[in-house]
């Protein structure tokens, strides 16, 4: 018998992504980090080191890492699922939100010059991107998507506009505009 750990998708297809995330997050590593460091190092002319960044869905903090060894010290992480191993990692503390609370507005009176978000706003109902994405458009003027596909697909009515796309080691970084 196999020890091997289910691969992502299949993990979510058995278990759904919350609760996926709710047993395994303490102890979940991003199997493609190296790939996510190489698209944080290629997009870091977009950023100077005194921006204010938020690392939304900050996993177990591989844009906080990246970020932090090409000297950015002004990150914030949002996690809900694995803030303990973004703690463990980084020794710092993400806010535990989750998307549906961004999409009501707590994050209204924040702003940034940047939005990481890796691996996880494909994850989002394609019905709820719109409202997400326009929330996010009012605290930021920059987005950066990393994504392991081409989804989401995010149009420009929701706030923001593609100006640069990347594909490393099959890893998307996607970086948009606000309008």
């Amino acid at each position: 018998m196999s020890t091997k750990p289910l691969a992502i998708r299949n993990a979510y297809q058995k278990y759904g992504v919350q609760t996926f995330y709710q047993h395994f997050g303490e102890s979940y590593r991003n199997p493609h980090e190296a790939s996510i460091i190489k698209v944080i190092e290629a997009m870091q002319s977009v950023c100077r080191p005194d921006f204010s960044i938020l690392d939304l869905a900050c996993g177990s903090g591989e844009v906080t890492l990246a970020l932090k060894a090409l000297g950015y010290n002004n990150v914030e992480g949002i996690e809900p699922y694995t803030f303990k191993a973004y703690f463990e990692r980084t020794g710092k503390r993400a806010e535990q939100y989750r998307f549906e609370e961004i999409e009501n507005g707590v994050l209204s009176d924040r702003r940034y010059t940047t939005i990481i978000c890796s691996f996880a706003l494909h994850l989002v109902q394609p019905s709820r991107l719109p409202t997400l994405l326009y929330q996010l458009s009012q605290i930021a003027p920059a987005l950066l998507v990393i994504t392991p596909h081409k989804k989401p697909e995010i149009k420009a009515q929701w706030g923001w506009t593609l100006s640069k796309e990347l594909l490393i080691e099959r890893v998307r970084g996607r970086l948009y505009q606000m309008n």
